[in-house]
């Protein structure tokens, strides 16, 4: 069995058309960024994330211009750390900028 976007695509599907349907989907992640040149992308996830809470502490929790921050440091950060720096932020022990 073959798995595409969480449903089961029967065997007697050809490979063909589970390409075509892959090729379908349009794939992004942050843009690159030449503060952060190197292949460890800590820092680029911390900063974009810090980037993302200042946006919304200075536009507001519904603004759409930091929507981009939120995609960029979700594709960047394991969610345990974004869990993690959630958490700090509540109980007011973050250890970034905000």
């Amino acid at each position: 069995m073959i798995f595409f976007t969480g449903k089961c695509i029967s065997e007697s599907y050809s490979f063909f058309l589970c390409v075509f349907l892959l090729n379908q989907i349009e794939l992004k992640t942050a843009p690159a960024d030449f503060r952060f040149p190197t292949t460890n992308q800590t820092r680029h996830c911390f900063t974009r994330y810090i980037e993302f809470h200042r946006c919304t502490t200075a536009k507001g929790e519904d603004s759409n211009d930091c929507e981009r921050f939120a995609k960029y440091y979700r594709a960047l950060c394991p969610g345990e750390w974004v869990d993690k720096w959630n958490e700090q932020r509540e109980t007011g022990t973050f250890p970034g900028p905000l």
